[in-house]
C-alpha cells in the first residue's frame, strides 16, 4: 500500500464527518436503482443494483431431496455432520441460530463439493467467540441463503473461506458484523447477490499466498459499512481497509455492485493485480476514494455511477493544507502493459458518471517507489516484469530494460466519454475539491536511485500515453499536471504542452 510520497498517513486528529459511516443496511444514499444515470443524461447506462441487505434472498423452506438436515438446537451440529459426511453433500440448515462449539478455533471444514443451504431465518453465529466460520482447502464449496455473523477473525484474516480455497460460490448470503474480513477469496471464486455489511476490516479480502487468484467474480452484491474497527486509525498508514481489497488478483469481473458508506476506500486493488473489469457498479458515500488501483495493470473501468465519495478523507487533506489532489478515482503507479496478458493492454475509463465527489481522477507515480527501494511500501514485491528482483540495483537498474521495468508506471491510461459534475454547494467546499491530475513527485530517495529529479514527472505527464478526451465537465474544475504546484485552468490543460481533453466540453458556471 502506498499513497503519495510515502504512505497515506492518517492523522490522529478527529475526522470531520460530513456523511456518517453506516454500519447497518440503512444508507445515507438513496436507492441506487433510482439514482443511477441513464444514457440520455449521463453517458452511462442505468445500474440496476439491488438493496441486497434490506431484501435478502430466501432459501428453501424445506430440505432438498438428499440433503442432510442441520438442527440449530444441537450445538456444533453443522461441523459434526460435515465431518461425518462424504464429499459433495448438501446440508440444509433449519431456521434458527446455529452455533459451533465454544472453542475459538471451532469451525466448519467442508469437503470438496459440499453445499450449504440456509432455510429462511437460518443464521450461523460465532457469538464473538469463534474466529472462523468456514475454513479448509476443499474446492468447489457453495454457501447460499445463509447469514454468518458474530465471528472474530484476527486482522487480515477472514471468516468465510478462511483459507482461500478455490472455486467457492457464495450467493444470497449475508456476512455481517464480524471482525477481520467477512470472507476471503480463492481462484474462480464467485460472490453474487450477497450482503457484506459492517465487518471490522473488509467486506472481502481477496488475498492468497502462493499463486495469484484468478477468475474472480464479484457481482450484484451490497458492500456497505465495513471497516467498523477503523484500522487505518489504529495502525496508521497500514493500507489494510476497504469495502473490498484485492491483492495480486489476475483476472476479476466486478460488476453490478452497490458499494457504499464504507469507512475508507470502496474498492481497492493493491499490488500486482491485472486484468480487471469494473463495470456497472454504484460506488457512493465512501469516506475515502471510491476506487483505488495501485501498482497494478490493465483494467477496464466503465459505466459506473460514482457519487459523493471521499468527503471525509478529501476534506481532511484540504483542512491540513495538503496540496496533493486526493481523488475519488485514484490510479497510483498503475497502467496498461501489453507484455502482461489481459483482455486489454491499457487502463481505460469510459462511460462513467462522477457526481459531487471530492475531486475526480488522479494519475500518480511516486518517483521513489520501485523494486528494492526502501520507499516501496509493498515490501518485498517487484513488478510483474522482473522475475529476479535482485537485478533492480546499481549499476544495472540505470540501464535498459531494467530502468523501465523495475518500476510500476502509470501509463497508457485512456479517460474518455465520462461525465464529471461538481456542485460546491452540495459538496460544501471552497477549494481543492474539483481537480483532475496527472503528476509525480521530485525523485530524491534512495541515494542509488536512477530516478532522482524530474524524469518521472516528465514521463507521466508527457511520455506515457496518458490521455483525457471527449469528456463532459460541469462545475468549477481545475487541473494539476506534472507536480502539485502546477495548477491549470481548462484552456491551459487543453493547450501546449499538455494537450489534454481534446473534444471535451467545459461549463464552469454549473455548480460554481
Amino acid at each position: 500500500m502506498e499513497i503519495k510520497w510515502q504512505h497515506w498517513a492518517l492523522p490522529a486528529a478527529a475526522l470531520v464527518l460530513v456523511l456518517p459511516a453506516a454500519t447497518g443496511c440503512t444508507s445515507t444514499s438513496d436507492d441506487p436503482a433510482e439514482q443511477a444515470g441513464t444514457p440520455s443524461t449521463s453517458g452511462a447506462p442505468s445500474a440496476s443494483v439491488a438493496r441486497v441487505c434490506a431484501k435478502p434472498g430466501a432459501g428453501p423452506a424445506t430440505a432438498p431431496a438428499g440433503a442432510v438436515t442441520v438442527d440449530p438446537a444441537v450445538v456444533g451440529d453443522l461441523a459434526a455432520k460435515t465431518k461425518s459426511s462424504p464429499p459433495n453433500t448438501t446440508f440444509w440448515l433449519q431456521p434458527g441460530t446455529h452455533r459451533l462449539e465454544s472453542d475459538r478455533y471451532a469451525q466448519v471444514v467442508p469437503k470438496e463439493g459440499d453445499s450449504y443451504l440456509g432455510a429462511p431465518g437460518a443464521v450461523l453465529d460465532g457469538r464473538k467467540t469463534n474466529q472462523y466460520a468456514f475454513g479448509g482447502t476443499a474446492r468447489n464449496v457453495s454457501i447460499r441463503y445463509l447469514t454468518v455473523q458474530g465471528f472474530v477473525a484476527p486482522q487480515n484474516e477472514g471468516v468465510v473461506n478462511h483459507d482461500s480455497a478455490d472455486g467457492w460460490v457464495i450467493e444470497h448470503a449475508t456476512i455481517r458484523d464480524n471482525s477481520g474480513a467477512g470472507l476471503m477469496a480463492g481462484a474462480r471464486q464467485q460472490v453474487r447477490a450477497s450482503c457484506l455489511r459492517g465487518n471490522g476490516q473488509y467486506g472481502m479480502n481477496a488475498y492468497k499466498t502462493g499463486d495469484p487468484i484468478s477468475g474472480l467474480v464479484v457481482e450484484g452484491n451490497e458492500i456497505t459499512g465495513n471497516n467498523t474497527d477503523d484500522w487505518e486509525r489504529r495502525q496508521e498508514g497500514c493500507g489494510c481497509t476497504g469495502g473490498v481489497k484485492f491483492w495480486a488478483v489476475n483476472g476479476a469481473d466486478v460488476r453490478g455492485n452497490w458499494v457504499h458508506d464504507n469507512r475508507g476506500t470502496g474498492l481497492w486493488a493493491d499490488t500486482n493485480n491485472n486484468d480487471f473489469r469494473i463495470e456497472g457498479n454504484v460506488l457512493e458515500a465512501n469516506d475515502g476514494a471510491a476506487l483505488l488501483y495501485e501498482t497494478s495493470y490493465n483494467a477496464l473501468i466503465r459505466n459506473n455511477t460514482i457519487r459523493r465519495n471521499n468527503w471525509v478523507e478529501g476534506r481532511r487533506s484540504a483542512d491540513r493544507g495538503d496540496d496533493f489532489p486526493f481523488a475519488t478515482v485514484y490510479l497510483s503507479e498503475s497502467g496498461g502493459e501489453p507484455r502482461i496478458r489481459a483482455r486489454t493492454d491499457k487502463i481505460e475509463l469510459y462511460g462513467n458518471v462522477l457526481e459531487n465527489n471530492w475531486s475526480g481522477i488522479t494519475l500518480w507515480e511516486n518517483a521513489d517507489r520501485f523494486c528494492n527501494s526502501p520507499a516501496n511500501t509493498s515490501s518485498g514485491d517487484c513488478t510483474l516484469l522482473v522475475k529476479n528482483t535482485k537485478r533492480c540495483a546499481q549499476p544495472t537498474i540505470a540501464t535498459a530494460p531494467l530502468y523501465a521495468d523495475c518500476r510500476w508506471k502509470t501509463q497508457r491510461v485512456d479517460i474518455h466519454n465520462n461525465r464529471f459534475v461538481l456542485d460546491k454547494s452540495v459538496v460544501d467546499c471552497t477549494v481543492k475539491c474539483a481537480r483532475m491530475a496527472v503528476l509525480a513527485n521530485y525523485g530524491t530517495y534512495p541515494d542509488w536511485s536512477p530516478y532522482k529529479g524530474q524524469p518521472v514527472a516528465e514521463a507521466i505527464t508527457h511520455k506515457q500515453q496518458n490521455h483525457w478526451h471527449d469528456n463532459v465537465y460541469l462545475g468549477p474544475w481545475s487541473f494539476v499536471a506534472h507536480d502539485p504546484s502546477r495548477m491549470l485552468d481548462f484552456e491551459q490543460w487543453q493547450g501546449t504542452p499538455y494537450q489534454q481533453d481534446a473534444g471535451s466540453t467545459f461549463q464552469p458556471q454549473a455548480g460554481g
